[in-house]
């Protein structure tokens, strides 16, 4: 159930997420869409620029750089060559773990 929005959330994606930011603000939907995208894009771009955005008593989101690797095709069962990757993590805060009961 989202507190804010009041109604079931199984899965909350963006637009429930813009509801619940809009219900919490008491704004309309479209300025909180503009405030989702405005948060969503300073951590994107702080991960590009210092792979690490820490939101205190929410968690840490980091840049995790993967090496360049061996395969085998499950199909084939043939080797390939799995290029080097980047990817995003998380790792929640204890205030976010204690607010999830865990």
């Amino acid at each position: 159930m989202c507190v804010l929005c009041r109604k079931l959330v199984l899965l909350m994606n963006k637009s429930d997420l813009v509801e619940a930011v809009a219900a919490g603000m008491g704004v309309a939907k479209a300025e909180a869409a503009k405030a989702v995208d405005a948060v969503l894009a300073a951590v994107t771009s702080g991960l590009k620029a210092d792979s690490k955005v820490n939101l205190a008593g929410f968690g840490v989101f980091a840049k995790k750089t993967r090496a360049a690797r061996k395969g085998i095709n499950p199909a084939t069962k043939q080797p390939i060559d799995i290029p080097a990757s980047t990817s995003c993590g998380f790792k929640p805060a204890q205030a976010l773990k204690d607010a999830l009961g865990g």
